[in-house]
């Protein structure tokens, strides 16, 4: 060796440290493996004690939940002309053990006998249903249930990834099937119905989900982890899997609320059925954006005010009809007895009216 090299000097307090911890692993995992606690081809670090323990708590508390609510979800069913027995056609949960049920509108948007059939199988006649003007909801009514009601939580408190749980009539044939998800997204906006009936509605402010939400289960609830309700299952999007979404509950407890104290809701309304034309198509046309108006409610808002069908609403209080569901915002958030200036095309013209809004008619 060369004279000239000088070597490190080695911190030989440090060295010990580690070889003292060395052999005390190694002696740790050693009398582990003679002691039989460990196998002796042990792979560091699992925890598959721990991984169980998670696992078993996760499941734990869906069928906490599933056992506390199941009973309080119901099937919704229709009796109709030619058919032997009644279909079911949708979901609905009790809010008040008055017998008072909430659902979508398009659950019990038909004409008909309707049905609630609890898990037990008791059937009772429906006595009341009240259809929302403004959203996809419904309440219905029975007597004499005495159904424990279901608790509603707060939406506002949701965080996206939080578990939710949907519990549901899958298909119109799997009564209070369960499913489980997380909250996928917030405040989302859907447009649901069918463009060639022009029934298209849109949803504002919908909770989205991976918890399956299949054909049957609308209506149903959407509860947390406390089994508290916290969205009313509302829709699901062709062609794609694992996207579902609810109403929040903190937009249906004002309705339940008014609903429970007086026996109706007191909605304003225009009196219009119309479809919306979108830039596109209104260009494609070389007429206006807006809401073309296919029909008018005899007696209503509208048609007093001079509307025709066949005229294109292009502005209602100096806001533009540039989006699905603008006319029905700027309906909701309207009081009644108040005025709405109109802006109308029709034959090539401008034409100005007022409307005076109206309460809704009870449906």
């Amino acid at each position: 060796m060369d004279p000239n090299i000088k070597l490190p000097k080695l911190n030989y307090t440090g060295i010990a440290v580690a070889i003292a911890l060395g052999v005390i692993v190694a002696v740790g995992l050693y009398q582990a493996q003679i002691r039989g606690l460990l196998p002796s081809n042990i792979s560091l670090p699992k925890t598959p004690g721990l991984q169980t323990q998670i696992i078993v708590s996760e499941e734990n508390a869906v069928i906490n939940v599933v056992e506390k609510t199941s009973d309080s979800v119901v099937a919704i069913g229709v009796s109709r002309r030619g058919l032997s027995e009644d279909a079911t056609i949708g979901t609905g949960f009790v809010v008040s053990e008055k017998g008072i049920i909430v659902t979508n509108k398009h659950v019990v948007a038909d004409s008909g006998t309707y049905t609630v059939i609890t898990k037990d199988g008791q059937k009772f006649e429906v006595k009341k249903i009240y259809r929302d003007p403004t959203f996809d909801l419904a309440i219905v009514t029975i007597d004499g249930s005495n159904i424990k009601a279901l608790e509603l939580g707060d939406s506002s408190k949701l965080k996206v990834g939080q578990t939710v749980i949907a519990i549901g009539n899958a298909l119109g044939r799997f009564t209070n099937t369960v499913t489980t998800g997380v909250v996928s997204g917030l405040g989302r906006k859907v447009i649901a119905g069918s463009p060639f009936e022009g029934s298209l509605e849109s949803l504002d402010n919908l909770i989205q989900t991976d918890a399956a939400i299949n054909l049957g289960n609308s209506g149903g609830p959407l509860l947390n982890s406390g089994g508290q309700v916290i969205g009313v299952n509302v829709a699901t999007t062709e062609g794609a899997q694992n996207i579902g979404f609810a109403i929040p509950i903190n937009s249906v407890k004002a309705v339940v609320d008014e609903f429970v104290a007086n026996g109706f809701i007191s909605r304003p309304f225009l009196g219009i059925q119309y479809r919306f034309i979108s830039k596109d198509v209104a260009i494609l046309n070389e007429v206006p954006q807006g809401a073309y108006v296919q029909d008018l409610v005899e007696g209503g808002p509208a048609i007093k005010a001079g509307v025709r069908a066949g005229d294109i609403i292009t502005k209602i209080n100096g806001e533009s009809i540039d989006e699905e569901g603008k006319v029905a915002e700027i309906i909701s958030k309207a009081n009644i007895g108040s005025t709405l200036d109109l802006v109308i095309w029709r034959d090539g013209k401008e034409i100005k009216l007022k409307a005076t809004v109206s309460e809704s008619p009870q449906q």
